[in-house]
């Protein structure tokens, strides 16, 4: 050792001996007056010990768990997975105990002699070979220093230099008293394993276990112990995957400790210079996954999920990421999996037009799946940061109707109303807007629709819902006599209008916009398969939930400032609508998918009851698909979340196509149920069938091909009430909207 060098280690001895002297003087001057009192027995003499410390170790990574059990992604800051006593090696204790602390089961916390010895040690090797402080002060500094709330605690809690070093030092000390007093050796040997960090982002054992040599914690041998014992005074220089060599010299260095101790029983001088001649073996493991964006599936749901935690239960980031919180979830694996396959089917991962297919149960409001064709939360141009399933930014056309059909059924107007359009086109008498031929002085100003096509000049609810015709439905709203019926229904059932790019329904009411039963307002797939999901549950509307519960890190119900579990279940309101009202529409809607005349008939499923409708908003620059069964309902909505695009087809061709894909082969192995029956006195059985009144028609399907079922209710492109149609992030108005 040169000169120099030798004058650094002699005066950071000096400095060591200078601390254990204040130590023994700062720990006996509270005891002046009470002779014959112990260390031990003075720590009810000592302040009482911080939150910080009787709490227990910094719980860790929260896990985000699938319906099945299976991991979506965790949630951390500090990659450590806490575990118990008997889930650590006791070779990986030992090693610890032997080269950080020997005397660790014999002092009180506090240890001058191994202090001095320590020091003397490190002196003569020029290295740091042993800890000068007792492990239970070391847990007390890395606690204080994790927990450590602004950068002034965290600079107190690493103090080395001047009256602030040793005031840190004398506090650590009386710390560790007390926390002798309070925690078995055991405990406090635990908790420090489970605290202290070993470098490659690895806090505690079970993370160090794992990053290192893809083992766990409980299964470490006696090399694999020494080299993270090692580790604990510097894991950067002695990283035994970025600094074999220097690894080595410390594991090295451990086990020379533990055999100097009699620790190493059954091993000869022979048998540890052949253990220590051998490299460090690692097998370096993968950091488990952090966030959405590492999701092992459904990272958009994972997403939503996120911002239900902080923004609707109110659990900050930081306690998501430090907390240890076990996130039961409701995501399906599953039909997340077919979900996904079914839109990139139809549309390319990246494409310009997004396909969201948003899956939940009826009854419960649990979101089982949210699929889009792009790849969450990256940078590459595949990727999207937005839910584009929660999001409102175009039209869903004609899916809307069903809120006009449920406002005439509860304001007593049986499905089997006829109504008599003739010329298939239809002038409100009621609504302002533009005319069929674009002359506004023709119509008087009032708002007419049209059908492009043929349909029969009188058609009932039922026919008008399967066939999707707008004259019919322009007209029903005439007789209503305000949009408000409509309107109200529609947030019964479970639709929002309040995205900042919504226009709120009280002003679509105000406004009297006749088009709102064409469905041009902008609209979330979310919200959309909630509010078909009111009709499958027999009326009953519950809020969407992505969880089940929040567990604490002991296993227990994560409570609020109350003191009452932040999920209670209470998510669902019975007779949000009539349940005859929700059960004829839902009874009437199979056809739309059964029915040769329907629109839906793509989406069809030989063995099960699938009630659904179709949507194509003006322009078709989106195009929609809902449909459901008691168990399960799921709207697919496509379009271009960036700007106005034709989707080049309707709400029958890709939105049916990819709803088909997911629920196919989804259903193959699960029984569904039929409806509940459709109230008679509501499809009008046992009283006579009205006459037509001056009302609408329907219009014939485009050409799709021999497989595809008429695609009908299309409306001609215009405006409605003079406002533009939806377009982009910022549609709004009430654009008359194709009706598919």
């Amino acid at each position: 050792m040169s000169a120099p060098s030798r004058a650094r280690v002699l005066g950071k001895l000096a400095a060591m001996i200078v601390v254990a002297g204040a130590l023994v003087a700062g720990m006996l001057f509270p005891l002046i007056g009470g002779a014959g009192l112990t260390a031990r027995n003075s720590a009810s003499l000592l302040d009482a010990l911080p939150v910080e410390l009787t709490d227990a170790t910094p719980a860790g990574n929260s896990r985000v768990l699938a319906a099945d059990g299976s991991l979506i992604t965790n949630f951390y800051n500090h990659n450590r997975t806490v575990v118990g006593s008997d889930q650590i090696a006791d070779v990986m204790k030992q090693a610890l105990v032997d080269i950080e602390d020997s005397r660790f089961y014999d002092h009180n916390g506090l240890d001058v002699q191994g202090t001095l010895r320590a020091a003397v040690t490190n002196v003569a090797a020029g290295s740091v070979q042993e800890g000068g402080s007792t492990i239970t002060q070391q847990l007390v500094k890395q606690t204080l220093l994790e927990t450590a709330d602004s950068a002034e605690e965290r600079q107190e809690a690493i103090e080395q230099d001047g009256v602030e070093g040793l005031s840190r030092k004398l506090r650590e000390a009386r710390l560790a008293l007390a926390l002798e007093e309070t925690y078995s050796k055991d405990e406090i040997l635990t908790r420090y394993l489970n605290i202290v960090y070993f470098g490659q982002g690895a806090y505690g054992i079970q993370a160090a276990a794992q990053q290192y040599f893809s083992v766990n914690a409980a299964d470490l041998d006696l090399p694999q112990a020494a080299m993270l014992a090692g580790l604990v005074q510097s894991p950067a220089n002695d990283d035994p995957i970025t600094n074999p060599e220097n690894g080595q010299t410390r594991r090295n260095q451990v086990l020379q400790r533990m055999f100097d101790l009699g620790h190493l029983e059954g091993t000869n001088e022979e048998q540890l210079a052949a253990l220590m001649a051998e490299p460090v073996q690692v097998a370096p493991g993968i950091s488990p996954p952090n966030g959405c964006i590492d999701a092992a599936v459904g990272g958009f749901f994972c997403a939503f999920l996120q911002q239900y935690l902080t923004q609707t239960l109110g659990i900050t980031q930081e306690l998501l990421d430090n907390g240890g919180l076990t996130i039961q979830t409701t995501l399906n694996p599953q039909l997340q999996t077919l979900g996904d396959q079914a839109v990139l089917n139809t549309l390319p991962m990246g494409a310009e037009l997004a396909g969201m297919f948003t899956a939940l149960q009826p009854g419960t409001g649990a979101v089982l799946a949210m699929s889009v064709n792009r790849q969450f939360g990256c940078a590459e141009p595949q990727c999207e940061s937005v839910v584009l399933n929660t999001v409102a930014s175009q039209g869903a056309g004609s899916t809307y109707k069903v809120f006009t059909a449920a406002a005439a059924l509860e304001a007593g107007i049986p499905a089997n109303t006829v109504i008599s359009t003739p010329g298939n086109q239809y002038t409100s008498r009621i609504y302002n807007g533009p005319s069929c031929g674009g002359d506004r002085e023709q119509s008087n100003g009032k708002y007419c629709v049209q059908n492009a096509g043929n349909y029969p000049d009188t058609l009932d609810m039922v026919g008008a819902l399967v066939r999707s015709s707008n004259t019919y439905f322009l007209a029903m709203e005439d007789r209503l006599g305000s949009v408000e019926g409509p309107v109200r229904m529609a947030e019964r059932m479970g639709m929002g209008f309040d995205q900042p790019n919504q226009t709120p329904a009280d002003q679509i009411i105000a406004e009297n916009r006749g088009s709102f039963t064409l469905g041009a307002e902008a609209t979330s797939p979310l919200d959309l398969a909630n509010a078909y999901a009111t009709l499958a549950a027999q009326g009953t509307r519950c809020d969407p939930v992505p969880l089940t519960q929040v567990l604490d890190r002991n296993g227990q119900p994560l409570t609020g400032d109350d003191g009452q579990p932040l999920v209670t279940g209470g998510n669902c309101t019975a007779e949000a609508i009539p349940a005859p009202v929700a059960n004829t529409l839902a009874n009437i809607l199979v056809g739309d998918v059964a029915n040769p005349e329907g629109t839906g008939t793509r989406a069809a499923v030989p063995g099960h009851v699938i009630a659904g409708k179709t949507g194509t908003s003006q322009s078709n620059f989106s195009a929609a698909f809902v449909g459901m069964m008691p168990e399960y309902a799921a709207s697919v909505m496509v379009l271009n979340p960036k700007q106005n695009q034709n989707v080049g087809g309707f709400g029958g061709n890709k939105p049916a196509t990819i709803w088909h894909d997911a629920m196919a082969p989804f259903l193959a192995d699960k029984p569904t149920s039929a409806f509940a029956p459709a109230d008679p006195v509501l499809m009008g059985q046992g009283r006579p069938t009205p006459q037509p009144t001056q009302g609408t028609a329907g219009e014939p399907a485009p050409d799709r091909g021999p497989a595809a079922a008429p695609d009908q209710g299309v409306e001609q492109p215009g405006t409605a009430n003079g406002r533009p149609g939806n377009g982009g992030w910022g549609g709004g108005g009430g654009g008359g909207g194709f009706g598919d």
